[in-house]
Protein backbone atom coordinates (compact mmCIF):
# COMPACT_ATOMS: atom_id res chain seq x y z
CA UNK A 1 0.00 0.00 0.00
CA UNK A 2 1.20 3.29 -0.92
CA UNK A 3 1.21 6.55 1.12
CA UNK A 4 -1.54 8.10 -1.17
CA UNK A 5 -3.99 4.84 -0.80
CA UNK A 6 -2.88 5.58 2.67
CA UNK A 7 -4.26 9.56 3.01
CA UNK A 8 -7.24 8.31 1.24
CA UNK A 9 -7.83 5.33 3.74
CA UNK A 10 -7.15 6.70 6.76
CA UNK A 11 -9.15 10.08 6.20
CA UNK A 12 -12.14 10.65 8.45
CA UNK A 13 -15.11 12.29 6.81
CA UNK A 14 -14.11 14.88 8.98
CA UNK A 15 -10.83 15.37 8.48
CA UNK A 16 -11.16 14.87 4.36
CA UNK A 17 -9.39 17.89 2.57
CA UNK A 18 -12.64 19.04 -0.18
CA UNK A 19 -11.82 18.54 -3.80
CA UNK A 20 -8.98 20.45 -5.52
CA UNK A 21 -7.31 21.76 -1.79
CA UNK A 22 -4.14 20.58 0.05
CA UNK A 23 -4.38 17.85 2.07
CA UNK A 24 -3.09 20.04 5.14
CA UNK A 25 -1.79 17.57 7.28
CA UNK A 26 0.16 18.44 10.47
CA UNK A 27 3.17 16.60 11.46
CA UNK A 28 1.66 14.25 13.42
CA UNK A 29 -0.75 13.29 11.19
CA UNK A 30 2.42 12.77 8.51
CA UNK A 31 3.78 10.44 11.41
CA UNK A 32 0.68 8.22 11.77
CA UNK A 33 1.20 8.00 7.91
CA UNK A 34 4.54 6.85 7.99
CA UNK A 35 4.18 4.00 10.86
CA UNK A 36 1.04 3.02 8.73
CA UNK A 37 3.01 2.91 5.62
CA UNK A 38 5.65 0.56 7.58
CA UNK A 39 2.87 -1.55 9.45
CA UNK A 40 0.63 -2.36 6.46
CA UNK A 41 4.01 -3.39 4.00
CA UNK A 42 4.19 -7.03 2.59
CA UNK A 43 6.79 -8.61 5.27
CA UNK A 44 8.08 -10.89 2.13
CA UNK A 45 7.80 -7.80 -0.01
CA UNK A 46 9.00 -4.59 1.90
CA UNK A 47 8.73 -1.12 0.15
CA UNK A 48 12.03 -0.04 -0.99
CA UNK A 49 13.46 2.67 0.85
CA UNK A 50 14.13 4.93 -2.49
CA UNK A 51 10.63 4.25 -3.08
CA UNK A 52 9.26 4.98 0.22
CA UNK A 53 11.01 8.31 0.39
CA UNK A 54 9.77 9.35 -2.84
CA UNK A 55 6.24 8.81 -1.71
CA UNK A 56 7.11 11.11 1.05
CA UNK A 57 8.78 13.96 -0.69
CA UNK A 58 5.85 13.50 -2.95
CA UNK A 59 3.69 13.77 -0.01
CA UNK A 60 4.87 16.64 1.80
CA UNK A 61 5.10 18.86 -1.61
CA UNK A 62 1.85 18.37 -2.36
CA UNK A 63 0.19 21.73 -0.60
CA UNK A 64 3.16 23.37 -2.23
CA UNK A 65 1.87 21.95 -5.61
CA UNK A 66 -1.89 23.32 -5.02
CA UNK A 67 -0.59 26.37 -4.02
CA UNK A 68 1.51 27.25 -6.95
CA UNK A 69 -1.56 26.77 -9.43
CA UNK A 70 -3.43 29.18 -6.98
CA UNK A 71 -0.67 31.48 -7.34
CA UNK A 72 -0.66 31.14 -11.51
CA UNK A 73 -4.20 31.42 -11.49
CA UNK A 74 -3.76 34.90 -9.94
CA UNK A 75 -1.27 35.47 -12.14
CA UNK A 76 -2.83 34.84 -15.12
CA UNK A 77 -6.14 37.17 -13.75
CA UNK A 78 -3.99 40.20 -13.27
CA UNK A 79 -2.20 39.86 -16.51
CA UNK A 80 -5.72 40.09 -18.19
CA UNK A 81 -6.61 43.00 -16.09
CA UNK A 82 -3.22 44.59 -17.31
CA UNK A 83 -4.09 43.90 -20.93
CA UNK A 84 -7.69 44.90 -20.76
CA UNK A 85 -5.92 48.15 -18.74
CA UNK A 86 -3.14 48.89 -21.67
CA UNK A 87 -6.38 49.00 -23.93
CA UNK A 88 -7.84 51.53 -22.22
CA UNK A 89 -5.10 53.70 -23.07
CA UNK A 90 -5.95 53.20 -27.04
CA UNK A 91 -9.46 55.33 -26.30
CA UNK A 92 -10.13 58.64 -28.60
CA UNK A 93 -7.07 57.60 -30.41
CA UNK A 94 -6.69 57.14 -34.21
CA UNK A 95 -5.36 53.95 -35.28
CA UNK A 96 -4.78 51.82 -38.59
CA UNK A 97 -6.13 48.53 -38.21
CA UNK A 98 -5.75 45.45 -40.41
CA UNK A 99 -9.04 44.70 -42.17
CA UNK A 100 -11.62 45.87 -44.38
CA UNK A 101 -14.34 46.68 -42.32
CA UNK A 102 -15.10 49.87 -40.57
CA UNK A 103 -17.70 51.99 -39.21
CA UNK A 104 -19.21 55.65 -40.43
CA UNK A 105 -17.93 57.89 -37.31
CA UNK A 106 -18.91 61.60 -37.92
CA UNK A 107 -20.22 61.30 -41.25
CA UNK A 108 -17.05 59.75 -42.61
CA UNK A 109 -14.85 56.48 -42.99
CA UNK A 110 -11.38 56.01 -44.17
CA UNK A 111 -9.59 52.96 -45.43
CA UNK A 112 -5.96 51.99 -47.36
CA UNK A 113 -5.42 49.82 -49.96
CA UNK A 114 -2.02 48.53 -51.75
CA UNK A 115 -1.95 46.91 -54.65
CA UNK A 116 0.62 43.75 -55.32
CA UNK A 117 1.43 45.25 -58.50
CA UNK A 118 0.31 48.16 -61.04
CA UNK A 119 -3.02 47.62 -62.13
CA UNK A 120 -5.02 49.05 -65.40
CA UNK A 121 -8.20 49.55 -63.44
CA UNK A 122 -8.98 49.42 -60.14
CA UNK A 123 -12.58 49.43 -58.95
CA UNK A 124 -13.61 50.25 -55.29
CA UNK A 125 -16.71 49.41 -53.52
CA UNK A 126 -17.75 50.26 -50.13
CA UNK A 127 -20.92 47.64 -49.21
CA UNK A 128 -22.90 47.48 -46.54
CA UNK A 129 -24.14 45.41 -43.75
CA UNK A 130 -26.41 43.41 -46.33
CA UNK A 131 -23.89 43.10 -48.95
CA UNK A 132 -25.68 45.91 -50.95
CA UNK A 133 -23.18 48.03 -52.89
CA UNK A 134 -23.96 51.65 -51.76
CA UNK A 135 -20.88 53.26 -53.52
CA UNK A 136 -18.70 52.80 -56.11
CA UNK A 137 -15.37 54.60 -57.72
CA UNK A 138 -12.00 54.27 -59.72
CA UNK A 139 -9.25 53.79 -57.62
CA UNK A 140 -5.46 54.45 -57.75
CA UNK A 141 -3.61 52.15 -59.96
CA UNK A 142 0.06 52.59 -58.80
CA UNK A 143 1.31 49.07 -57.31
CA UNK A 144 3.38 48.63 -54.23
CA UNK A 145 2.74 51.49 -52.44
CA UNK A 146 -0.47 52.42 -49.73
CA UNK A 147 -3.39 54.14 -51.01
CA UNK A 148 -5.86 56.50 -48.79
CA UNK A 149 -9.59 56.11 -49.45
CA UNK A 150 -11.96 58.85 -47.77
CA UNK A 151 -16.19 58.10 -47.89
CA UNK A 152 -17.67 60.82 -46.67
CA UNK A 153 -20.99 58.47 -45.82
CA UNK A 154 -23.12 59.95 -49.21
CA UNK A 155 -24.19 57.15 -51.11
CA UNK A 156 -24.62 56.33 -55.11
CA UNK A 157 -28.32 58.05 -54.92
CA UNK A 158 -26.51 61.09 -53.28
CA UNK A 159 -28.08 60.58 -49.30
CA UNK A 160 -25.98 61.03 -46.53
CA UNK A 161 -25.85 57.62 -44.07
CA UNK A 162 -26.30 57.59 -40.44
CA UNK A 163 -23.42 57.19 -38.42
CA UNK A 164 -22.59 53.76 -36.80
CA UNK A 165 -23.01 50.64 -39.10
CA UNK A 166 -20.78 48.05 -40.34
CA UNK A 167 -19.54 48.72 -44.09
CA UNK A 168 -16.43 46.96 -46.02
CA UNK A 169 -14.22 48.11 -48.73
CA UNK A 170 -14.29 45.68 -51.86
CA UNK A 171 -11.10 46.27 -54.07
CA UNK A 172 -10.84 44.73 -57.37
CA UNK A 173 -7.58 45.42 -59.67
CA UNK A 174 -6.68 44.01 -62.84
CA UNK A 175 -3.76 44.48 -64.90
CA UNK A 176 -4.01 45.12 -68.73
CA UNK A 177 -4.72 41.23 -69.65
CA UNK A 178 -7.88 41.25 -67.21
CA UNK A 179 -5.64 39.34 -64.51
CA UNK A 180 -6.71 39.64 -61.11
CA UNK A 181 -3.52 41.64 -59.01
CA UNK A 182 -3.69 41.07 -55.21
CA UNK A 183 -4.75 43.81 -52.68
CA UNK A 184 -4.58 44.13 -49.00
CA UNK A 185 -6.57 47.20 -47.16
CA UNK A 186 -6.16 48.32 -43.56
CA UNK A 187 -8.91 50.98 -41.86
CA UNK A 188 -8.33 53.79 -40.02
CA UNK A 189 -10.77 55.68 -37.24
CA UNK A 190 -11.32 56.47 -33.49
CA UNK A 191 -10.84 53.97 -30.87
CA UNK A 192 -14.36 54.28 -28.97
CA UNK A 193 -13.87 51.56 -26.55
CA UNK A 194 -12.73 48.45 -25.06
CA UNK A 195 -14.71 45.10 -24.59
CA UNK A 196 -13.23 42.67 -22.91
CA UNK A 197 -15.89 40.43 -21.49
CA UNK A 198 -15.27 37.45 -23.43
CA UNK A 199 -12.07 36.88 -21.76
CA UNK A 200 -9.68 38.76 -24.44
CA UNK A 201 -9.50 42.30 -24.98
CA UNK A 202 -11.12 43.69 -28.15
CA UNK A 203 -11.06 47.05 -29.27
CA UNK A 204 -13.73 48.92 -31.01
CA UNK A 205 -14.08 50.98 -33.53
CA UNK A 206 -18.50 52.01 -33.43
CA UNK A 207 -19.66 48.64 -34.29
CA UNK A 208 -16.52 47.32 -35.23
CA UNK A 209 -14.34 45.30 -33.05
CA UNK A 210 -10.02 44.53 -33.43
CA UNK A 211 -7.83 42.81 -31.16
CA UNK A 212 -4.46 44.84 -30.20
CA UNK A 213 -2.14 42.54 -32.25
CA UNK A 214 -4.43 44.11 -35.49
CA UNK A 215 -3.36 47.68 -35.09
CA UNK A 216 -0.47 48.52 -37.64
CA UNK A 217 -0.12 52.25 -36.44
CA UNK A 218 -1.24 55.03 -33.87
CA UNK A 219 -1.55 58.37 -33.43
CA UNK A 220 -3.52 61.54 -31.56
CA UNK A 221 -7.25 62.50 -32.86
CA UNK A 222 -7.34 65.31 -34.98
Amino acid sequence: MNVSELASSSASPKTAAPAGKGLGLDTSQFLQLMVEQLQNQNPTDPTDTTEFLNQMVQLSTYDQQVENAQNLKTVVASLDTMIAANGLGYIGKTVSVLGDTTTLQDGKAQWNYALGSDATKVKIEVVDEDGNTVFKADGETEGNTSHEFHWDGVDDKGKQLDDGGSYRLKITATDKEGNDIETSTSVTGTVTGVDASSGQTYLTMGDVFFTLDQIISVSTKD
